[in-house]
């Protein structure tokens, strides 16, 4: 949406400094995802012709057997959990979501649960749950294995690895007993060695955002793994008559997916990396003196590009993160960063869809906005009682 058409529907626009975050408009698609869009609107294709054919450039490119374009990581989700339970029979792929009868129980481990993970069930799957929140063991995973089991689900995700099973274990104990292992790695690019990474350590489909650090179109993801279980999961898909009918993908899409990888895997990530950098030590620069605050410039497995982390420290006197947050969405422009996820509380910005011009006024609201706050100052009022 141009800013002008959010203008006049009365929406008012935001610099979003927290990353690609679906809630706040995803990422910045790139100007040759969007010319090859408006390219591929000029003619009509056979959709299933179009997938195939676009699957196996995502593989050449990536360096994998196989792929296949889905509606975004969670629509790959989705298509994973049928593929496991129907693989390619055309009789269970009409029947899904009912699965009576089928093996239709995908293992998962509890430390590993995670708000979109309700996805695998949308197939007819159910969970069985292993472990407890702090981890797992392989025992776990092998104890919970019936002939009832479809898969096994495997989450790559900031903050969601510690004390689970690593993945080349989880694998060697599912395919011992011929059963498929689920990877999600949704928002886990860059770095660009995570696009083979997971593959070659033996996941059968591993699901990617194409609309986050790819920087595609937002509605589009990518599933990456073996040659039969990425035709397993397109049997499953959209355009077919299926379960997942509902997360279809236009001919556009698909096509500024591959332009947009086609530039993301020829990027130089050192200098992106290294430009990203600058820009958050900018941000730390300007909110390093505020009294409780802490301000480092984080980039590793948690944080997929150099974010500028902002904790608050026992000597801070202001409000909570969601506060400060909540007062920089308030004002003027507005600022959109997201939280820290991990037991140390604060705010953290993203670099990733910070444009031409905004990274001063972006980080000139954030070092205003805790002053106030840290004063007391221009704080929410409390909304009372509900």
């Amino acid at each position: 949406m141009s800013e002008s058409i959010a203008e006049e529907l009365g929406v008012v626009p935001i610099i979003n400094a927290g990353g690609p975050n679906t809630k706040h408009s995803g990422s910045r698609p790139r100007p040759e995802a969007l010319a090859a869009m408006r390219e591929a609107a000029g003619s009509f294709v056979q959709m299933d012709e179009m997938l195939i054919a676009a699957g196996k450039e995502i593989a050449r490119l990536i360096g994998v057997e196989a792929a296949t374009v889905t509606s975004g990581a969670s629509g790959g989700l989705v298509v994973q959990a049928a593929a496991a339970i129907a693989r390619d029979d055309p009789d269970k792929i009409a029947r899904l979501p009912e699965t009576d009868g089928m093996a239709n129980e995908l293992i998962i481990q509890r430390c590993q649960r995670f708000v979109y993970d309700h996805l695998y069930l949308g197939a007819g799957a159910r969970f069985v749950e292993v472990g407890t929140s702090e981890g797992s063991t392989p025992d776990d995973i092998s104890d919970a294995i019936s002939d009832r089991t479809a898969g096994v689900i495997h989450l790559e995700s900031p903050f969601k690895n510690r004390g689970s099973v690593p993945l080349p274990d989880l694998v060697e104990i599912a395919h011992e007993r011929g059963l498929p292992v689920l990877c999600d790695a949704a928002s886990m690019l860059p770095p660009r060695a995570n696009l083979r990474k997971f593959v070659d350590q033996g996941a059968d489909l591993v699901s990617f955002s194409g609309g986050k650090g790819i920087r595609g179109p937002q509605s589009t993801g990518m599933l990456l793994g073996t040659v039969d279980w990425v035709e397993y999961a397109r049997l499953n898909n959209a355009p077919n008559p299926t379960v997942a009918r509902a997360q279809k993908v236009s001919r556009e899409e698909i096509a500024g997916l591959i332009a947009a990888l086609r530039v993301f895997i020829g990027e130089d990530e050192a200098a992106e990396t290294s430009r990203y950098r600058r820009q958050m030590e900018l941000v730390v620069d300007q909110v390093a003196e505020v009294p409780g605050i802490r301000a480092v410039v984080e980039h590793d497995y948690d944080h997929y590009i150099p974010h500028a982390v902002i904790y608050f420290t026992p000597r801070w006197r202001g409000p909570d993160g969601e506060t400060v947050r909540d007062m920089l969405m308030s004002g003027s422009p507005r600022v959109y960063v997201s939280p820290t996820f991990g037991p140390d509380p604060g705010i953290q910005v993203d670099a990733l869809n910070i444009q031409e011009g905004e990274l001063p006024i972006a980080a000139e609201r954030v070092r205003q906005t805790l002053i106030e706050a840290s004063a007391g100052e221009n704080l929410p009022k409390a909304s009372g009682p509900k």
